[in-house]
Order: C-alpha cells, then sequence, then structure tokens
C-alpha cells in the first residue's frame, strides 16, 4: 500500500502472491502512537489508560499522549485490497510460494505452479527450519504463544475506555505468562492468554487457563465466545537478513518482530516506510541497520539472556519497570524510540548484579 501511495511508484507492476485469500478475521495487531497513523480509518478501538497488574502490584495508568489502538484483520485486509485493486498494475495470485531466490539481476519466486521474476521480491515468508537456524548462529529463541477469545458477556463486565496490557497475576508455571484483556464494549472483550516460553503447551491448556481467567479473575460466568485467535511469535537475537540478492524480506522474516516482546505491528511499518523512502531516493529498496537499531538489539539480547538462562522471571522484570518508571517512557522504551538517558533510568530499575553480567557478555 505505501508503494501505491507513493506518486513515483504506483505505476510500477506489482503482483501479490499469498496462498489464501485474506478475508477472514484471524488475527488482531495492537500497537500505540501519538498521531493518527496510515491505517487511523481501520481503528476499531483505541483506549487511553492501562491496566498493569502482578501478583504484589497492580495499577491504572495513563498513556497520553499515546493511544493504544486494536485493528482487526479483516478490517485491514479489506482496506488495503480495495485500495490496491483500484490500480490496474496490480495483480493478485492465491498459490503457495516453495521458495525465493535471485537469478541474474532478477528475485525470483516458484510457487506449486509457476516461477515469476521481478526486479525485486519482498518475502515475508520464513522458510526452513528456524530452531536449527537459531541453533547454528548461537542465538536465543523464545517463542510467544498465545490464544485469545472474543468474548461477549450477558451483562456489562469491562471499561470499554481501558484495556489490561498485562496481567501477570496468572500462574507463572511455564514461565513468562500473562493474560490481555481488550474491552471494546461493556460487554464485549478479547482476552488473550500470552506467554515467553522455549515450548508450546498442549492445546487444552489455553483453554483451561482463560476458562480459569475469566471465571476466577474477572468474575464472568456468562458469556458467549464470538471468536478464536491463535498465534506463535519468533523472540530471538538471531540474524536475520534484510536482504539477499534481489530478495528483500519484511515482516518476521526481515526480523521486525521485537526480540524482547514480539511487539511488531509498528516496527513493520516504519521498516515499509524506510524500504520506499529508499526506492524513492536512492532508487533500491535496501535499509541498512542504524546504531539505534543495534542498541535496542543489544538490549532485547540482555533480556532474551536472562529470561534463556531464568537469571529472574520475566513477571518480576516487567513489574519492576513499570512499577519504577513513567508510563510514556517505558512504551517509548519498548517500541525501540527511546533516547539514552531514558534507556539508562529504565535500566537501573532493574537488578544490576543480573543484568549488567548479561549486558555484557552478549556484547561480546
Amino acid at each position: 500500500m505505501r508503494i501505491l501511495l507513493e506518486p513515483s511508484l504506483s505505476k510500477k507492476k506489482i503482483l501479490v502472491i499469498d496462498q489464501a485469500e485474506k478475508n477472514k478475521n484471524d488475527r488482531t495487531w495492537c500497537f500505540w502512537e501519538e498521531e493518527p497513523g496510515l491505517f487511523e480509518p481501520i481503528v476499531h478501538h483505541r483506549w487511553n489508560t492501562f491496566h498493569f497488574k502482578a501478583t504484589h502490584h497492580a495499577d491504572t495508568l495513563s498513556i497520553r499522549p499515546y493511544q493504544y489502538k486494536m485493528i482487526r484483520g479483516e478490517d485491514f485486509y479489506r482496506h488495503v485490497l480495495s485500495y490496491a485493486t483500484s490500480f490496474p498494475n496490480v495483480y493478485f495470485l492465491n498459490e503457495r510460494v516453495l521458495k525465493v531466490y535471485t537469478e541474474g539481476d532478477k528475485g525470483i519466486v516458484e510457487t506449486q505452479n509457476g516461477i515469476y521474476a521481478a526486479a525485486y521480491v519482498f518475502n515475508s515468508i520464513l522458510f526452513g527450519d528456524l530452531s536449527a537456524q537459531v541453533r547454528a548462529q548461537k542465538k536465543y529463541l523464545l517463542l510467544q504463544h498465545f490464544k485469545g477469545w472474543v468474548i461477549e458477556t450477558a451483562t456489562n463486565c469491562f471499561d470499554a475506555d481501558t484495556a489490561t496490557f498485562m496481567d501477570f497475576s496468572v500462574s507463572q508455571q511455564y514461565g513468562t505468562t500473562f493474560m490481555y484483556v481488550l474491552p471494546v464494549a461493556p460487554n464485549k472483550a478479547l482476552i488473550e492468554y500470552t506467554l515467553f516460553t522455549e515450548q508450546l503447551l498442549p492445546k487444552e491448556a489455553y483453554d483451561q487457563a482463560l476458562q480459569a481467567y475469566i471465571a476466577n479473575q474477572l468474575n464472568i460466568n456468562d458469556y458467549t465466545i464470538l471468536e478464536e485467535e491463535t498465534g506463535i511469535i519468533p523472540m530471538t537475537n538471531f540474524s536475520f537478513p534484510g536482504h539477499e540478492g534481489k530478495i528483500i524480506n519484511i515482516g518476521i522474516a526481515g526480523g521486525q518482530a521485537k526480540a524482547s516482546s514480539g511487539f511488531a505491528f509498528q516496527q513493520i511499518q516504519r521498516k515499509t516506510a524506510a524500504i520506499v523512502q529508499s526506492l524513492v531516493q536512492r532508487h533500491h529498496p535496501i535499509v541498512k541497520e542504524t546504531l539505534a537499531d543495534k542498541k535496542f538489539r543489544w538490549y532485547d539480547a540482555t533480556l532474551l539472556h536472562v529470561l534463556h538462562y531464568q537469571k529472574m522471571p520475566g513477571d518480576k522484570v516487567f513489574t519492576s519497570i513499570f512499577q519504577k518508571n513513567d508510563t510514556v517512557a517505558i512504551l517509548r522504551f519498548l517500541d525501540n524510540r527511546s533516547d539514552l538517558l531514558t534507556d539508562l533510568k529504565i535500566m537501573s530499575t532493574v537488578p544490576m548484579h543480573i543484568f549488567l553480567p548479561a549486558a555484557l557478555k552478549e556484547i561480546w
């Protein structure tokens, strides 16, 4: 969409290949921003206030000037496809992609039914065994895995102006575990059970955790499940290649999921905006990593080190940060937008005898 919004690029011939038709509400994106963004017309709900909760701490936090925003998958697909299909130079193909590679001065896409060539291929598919690739680089890999239910209650049970950003008061037996509660109406909310662990849980464990939380923590017994969503996001300091010849990796395949939290939506938006800017200004889509990028990758690797070696439980790390810092500063930090002074202040609120050795090890 960003390419089509740029006048100097909007007449380029574009082929979009996806295995599935994008017409289902299969996922939800949530993110925070200060100003109206590119997808403002399809924001489904927004919040100005957060609940943060842990076993021995709870707080309600204003996040102004930020707003926490929700976009539903089906709205996103409809919005982008509606715009893209108005261009006669944009084509769509539903086929399974087998591999992508560079041949001469072209990027090549092989699908189950054909071979396609282009000046550049923007690839969002993770090919191969990521675990094996991570082990080969001697990096860390946690999985952010989750299951969410959109529920509708018989009576009004929610404050639609306040989102529970993280509730760590649930059992931590498997590792870093928390709940999101994202109300979109007084009787409707997305409840999501989220974990940062090396292994997935049995399928029934997610449902059991959601049932228990809704009944015991939210004190809701009369509700209907309207929708379900599941997902797995790799949290790793693996060095994803930004480009390989004419193949430009984007999204999670390009390393845009933040390694210490799994947040990806805004990272992806900034990267795609930078790619389009590079195409306009330098006539190629290759975006180099900045010093700030390297700084935040180091921070992420440090937290992964602490969690991997179980130096400190994740719920206690996040509780310490939220308990002792300004909320807006935390959000800037989590969004890779904070300055060094803010970084140092936030880092001083976690145990330095744990984090400093981990940080030094990750430098080397």
